[in-house]
């Protein structure tokens, strides 16, 4: 590859990734003023899990439809990211100006999920066309933008005094700026995938070949703990600081730091997969991201700095290996139905994290905090067999350039 080619993946992937994290501010913007929803609005259990589930079903009948119609691979994906962030941003808007109950949240909350289809994992297509090798780090750079997106709502809740709907306002605007980022700047690398004909069967292509779907499996084990991690994490160190009388720390600050820190893990993670291996990176990550999903609950109302710390390394890892398995898909499918298989592994993904993230309120209700995060270790246990599983399979060396 040429000087120029090279420098132009990199600004490609700077654009990209900034992109990104402006798209994905949409998605726990309502988390991160649930707090004030809730005295506004008196919602309960019901309502608060409501706010967050609406936009993981848009989000998974989202991408179902882009599966079905193989949307990624048979229309322009940069478009479609544009086109995508843009009706999340209107959605989100329309719910801070003009909403004052939950009925109509839900629904502008599923729209939103449902735009977010559209703004992500076309965006790990696009980045695959401008990364043979490097791939892993390329799209773990992704999904750390990513992560950094999903936090900032906290940060603008938790560093100002600023409205709930002011919050909603700033990630629409990020977001509408992301789509014209988008239209501006990104276009599809040398590394073009064939181009693709509608096959609705296509959609399940990822289960019938043996190496991706190992890879799936992994991936829904981690899926299993990730969004239920993010979206009780706040509320777990709130009311943990709460009961420890720790009144200097504040808590939307400290969830984002430990949402944010991720991105260093999804990029280390990146790295470590291309030189060692994907199977070895993700098995790693899921065995401490596990480990800490049994142990923070332990430290509930304790010192403060160890919760914290848990809490810091829980976030590193319980993303890690997000891109990871994302990579692996796009080096073990269809070449021309890349941008499906990446859509259906993400909607089957996003499917378990209703459950997950359901669970949780009933677990502190049975079981109180102590345990409840308990539970989602089971996810990164069965993760780590379905990867070792796949490691030990020939199909494991057609990735990271024959490193497992």
């Amino acid at each position: 590859m040429s000087v120029e080619p090279a420098v132009d993946r990199w600004r490609q992937l700077v654009i990209l990734s900034l992109a990104e994290l402006g798209a994905l501010s949409l998605w726990f913007s309502a988390s991160a003023v649930l707090p004030a929803l809730t005295r506004e609005w008196q919602l309960g259990d019901a309502g608060r899990a409501g706010l967050t589930l609406a936009v993981q079903l848009g989000f998974i009948l989202g991408t179902l439809v882009s599966a079905i119609g193989n949307l990624p691979d048979i229309w322009s994906p940069r478009r479609f990211m544009a086109v995508s962030a843009t009706v999340g941003a209107l959605a989100n808007a329309a719910l801070a100006l003009w909403v004052d109950t939950l009925t109509p949240a839900l629904v502008l909350r599923f729209v939103t999920g449902a735009a977010m289809a559209g703004a992500y994992p076309p965006a790990m297509k696009v980045m695959a066309t401008w990364f043979r090798e490097g791939r892993g780090l390329a799209i773990g750079v992704i999904v750390g933008a990513l992560t950094v997106g999903s936090a900032t709502p906290h940060l603008i809740q938790g560093v100002s005094a600023v409205h709930w709907r002011v919050t909603l306002l700033i990630a629409s605007g990020l977001a509408l700026l992301a789509a014209v980022l988008v239209v501006a700047f990104v276009r599809e690398g040398p590394f073009r995938f064939p181009s693709a004909r509608f096959d609705a069967g296509m959609a399940l292509a990822v289960f019938r070949e043996r190496g991706a779907r190992l890879a799936c499996f992994g991936y829904f084990g981690h899926m299993w703990e990730l969004y239920a991690m993010w979206a009780w994490i706040g509320v777990f160190l709130a009311e943990s600081f709460a009961h420890a009388g720790a009144s200097t720390l504040n808590p939307a600050v400290a969830t984002f730091a430990v949402i944010a820190i991720g991105s260093l893990g999804c990029y280390a993670a990146g790295a470590g997969a291309d030189r060692w291996g994907r199977t070895t990176l993700t098995m790693a990550a899921m065995a401490v991201s596990g480990a800490c999903a049994l142990v923070i609950g332990l430290t509930f109302g304790g010192a403060p700095a160890l919760t914290l710390a848990i809490a810091l390394v829980w976030g590193i890892s319980v993303i890690a290996d997000s891109a990871q398995f994302s990579t692996a898909v796009t080096e073990l499918s269809p070449p021309a139905y890349v941008g499906t298989a990446l859509t259906t592994q993400t909607c089957v993904g996003f499917s378990i994290t209703l459950l997950s993230i359901w669970l949780i309120p009933l677990m502190v209700r049975g079981v109180g905090w102590r345990w409840a995060f308990a539970s989602l270790a089971i996810g990164p246990g069965l993760g780590v067999l379905a990867m070792g599983r796949l490691r030990s399979l020939p199909e494991a060396r057609r990735m990271a350039g024959g490193r497992r």
